[in-house]
């Protein structure tokens, strides 16, 4: 019992020295300088949220996460003014549930082995159940793959322990092919870690408390702004420094609004946009010409990043949220290359077995991320609002996919027959968009009306019929989404209801996907697929009351989610939140299935046997979605937040 209350005594002293800072930050606010002749004074509000989630599934504890946001503005004179958020996290889960997510996560694995009769079984980490090697002269034992136990020819240190089996968390394993993943934090375990664009090797501390790192993000905002008036009536308005731009009107997902990168680590796709958005050093000038015989207004915007590279956070494997397992499936690539790893029912001269490879084989070798001198974004919108009074945007951007590409790597010597077969780089190609929006008042039903739609030239997806592993195709994407406040006289027949229901399409061009007598290869993401959502939101109790329900179906991948909650301000500084994120899906996983490299070397050079590598690993991931991989992740939360 004493290692446990030193935990829990550690969790409170950190509790403790953040709600220290809390106390302290309006007092030193008083005190900051004016900085200019003319300025007017400071002004600061401090937030404090606890966010407690419990999370099914034999999980526990999947949240603990306690947020001070101090938020300021100053006019500096000369018309500049002075805007800045700053916010600070720390996250007891992995103190408080560390089998789960801290230092004891894990274990000892096992494999489920589908061999013929008399060899099928379970085969722990680091053996194998059959030599890989096959008569024509493809993969062979001399490369170190499949020696046996405790000949694996794996890195010391490279043990079964502190293991998961990649994808436990959201599908079973029957006859699929899969490997292990390391769960722990990189300090505790370095296995697979690496920088996969700010995320992918942190350690506990920088797990807890993410936004004290070297890229200083605890700095959420912090830009200077100015109007100055033109001599032909117009205005030029000028931002610069760190910010979130903000182009699109959606919610959970994005079409035009792909400026900034988005943190899905923090609560994978149900936080504000404007709290997971990764803001970004940049510029902002916006000429706004004013009205003209045509138009009632009319501007004009560019924005430019100089920031460095960030890419999407995914979550680190092993953490509570790592939206569609990809940090998982990245981890378990990378231990592979660097350290060996184990693969259930992938290869075998009597069919599909467990085999274990050694380091440099396979898997993911390099991390390509952009140089800073060539990470930025450059984007242009044109916005307008007619006589009529419709408004809409013409919108432009080039910028590096925040999104990861793993391209087949050349030089792999375990296949004769395709050198790009089971090895990888990883990629952060540039990409181009074009789009627009448009928001319609329909009067005679009473809702407004959004619409966005976005071409995206350059976006690079998995591809197992091509040699090389992946494919540039052009995406369209849009939105449609519906706005009514109705009255529901059950919720409140003195107020009306917010009904909001958005469809998002996904459309890839020149999607490919070849039949093989193994399966389905090709493309494994959707050619079309369609998101809904709908949000009802009530007012009560002189708005002090607000029930609400998310509800949002993949059409595709058969998987919803839907999250109650019920937020109550108890006062004008004091509001406590109430939800659940419920998750479900068909119980037939197998349309997520997917031949993966196999068919690629039989396709791209033949001889090599079909078979050999399928089932939803790995890439069933992107046909399950981010609903479906969290299908395990049913989670009740509170939330309470206080105003100083």
């Amino acid at each position: 019992m004493k290692p446990k209350r030193m935990k829990y005594r550690d969790t409170h002293r950190g509790l403790l020295a953040l709600i220290g800072c809390m106390l302290a930050i309006p007092a030193f606010s008083e005190d900051l300088p004016s900085l200019g002749e003319g300025a007017s004074p400071w002004k600061t509000d401090v937030f404090y949220e606890n966010h407690t989630a419990y999370r099914g599934h034999d999980v526990g504890l999947s949240k603990f996460r306690n947020t001070l946001q101090v938020e300021s503005d100053k006019g500096l004179g000369d018309g500049w003014a002075f805007h800045s958020v700053l916010r600070g996290t720390w996250d007891g889960v992995y103190r408080m549930n560390d089998s789960k997510f801290g230092d004891k996560a894990g274990g000892a694995v096992s494999f489920q082995n589908n061999q013929p009769a008399g060899l099928a079984g379970t085969v722990p980490y680091g053996s194998a159940s059959v030599p890989l090697a096959f008569p024509a002269g493809g993969l062979v034992n001399p490369l170190g793959i499949n020696a046996g136990p405790g000949t694996n020819g794996f890195t010391p240190g490279n043990t079964n322990t502190g293991l998961a089996i990649l994808g436990s968390g959201w599908h079973g394993f029957d006859g699929n092919t899969t490997g292990a993943v390391p769960v722990r934090p990189c300090d505790v375990d370095s296995r697979g870690c690496a920088d996969f664009g700010g995320y992918g090797d942190l350690k506990r501390s920088e797990l807890e408390s993410p936004e004290f790192n070297s890229k200083l993000d605890f700095i959420r905002e912090a830009y200077a702004k100015k109007t100055f008036a033109l001599k032909d009536g117009s205005d030029l308005f000028v931002k610069v420094g760190r910010q979130q731009i903000v182009w699109g009107r959606t919610d959970l997902f994005r079409v035009l609004d792909v400026f900034n990168p988005v943190d899905y680590s923090r609560n994978n796709i149900y936080d504000e946009l404007q709290d997971i958005r990764i803001p970004l050093w940049s510029a902002q000038v916006e000429w706004r010409m004013g009205g003209s015989e045509t138009m009632q207004d009319r501007n004009l915007q560019f924005v430019w990043s100089f920031d460095q590279f960030r890419a999407n956070n995914l979550g680190q494997c092993g953490s509570p949220n790592a939206i569609l397992d990809a940090a998982c499936l990245f981890r378990a690539l990378k231990m592979l290359w660097d350290n060996g790893n184990t693969l259930s029912n992938f290869a075998g001269p009597v069919g599909p077995g467990t085999v274990s490879i050694a380091p440099g084989l396979a898997g993911l070798r390099n991390i390509h991320l952009p140089k800073w001198s060539d990470a930025g974004s450059f984007g242009v919108k044109y916005e307008g609002v007619t006589q009529d009074g419709l408004s809409f945007s013409l919108n432009a951007l080039t910028y590096r996919s925040q999104l990861p590409s793993l391209r087949g790597a050349k030089g792999n010597a375990l296949s004769p027959y395709n050198p790009y077969l089971l090895n990888f780089d990883m990629e952060f190609p540039r990409l181009t968009m074009v789009g627009g929006s448009m928001d319609l008042q329909m009067e005679s039903i009473g809702a407004a009306i959004r619409l966005e739609g976005a071409l995206t030239h350059g976006e690079e997806f998995a591809n197992t019929a091509r040699p090389e592993l992946y494919s540039k195709n052009n995406t369209f994407r849009s939105v449609i989404g519906i706005d009514r406040p109705t009255f529901i006289p059950f919720i409140n027949p003195n107020r009306t209801t917010l009904l909001s229901a958005q469809l998002f399409y996904q459309h890839i061009y020149e999607h490919q996907v070849v039949g093989l007598p193994t399966g389905r290869v090709g493309m494994p993401d959707w050619e079309d697929n369609v998101i809904g959502t709908l949000l009802i939101k009530g007012f009560m109790n002189n708005d002090r009351v607000s029930p609400q329900l998310i509800l949002a179906r993949d059409f595709q991948a058969h998987a919803w989610v839907a999250s109650p909650q019920l937020e109550w301000s108890v006062t004008n500084d004091l509001k406590l939140t109430f939800g659940a994120n419920v998750k479900g899906r068909d119980d037939n996983t197998s349309r997520y299935n997917w031949d993966n490299t196999t068919a690629n070397g039989a396709l791209a050079g033949g001889g090599l046997p079909t078979g050999i590598a399928g089932g939803i690993e790995p890439l069933g991931r992107f046909r399950a979605g981010p609903i479906g991989t969290a299908f395990n992740q049913n989670d009740i939360y509170f939330m309470a937040r206080y105003k100083f």
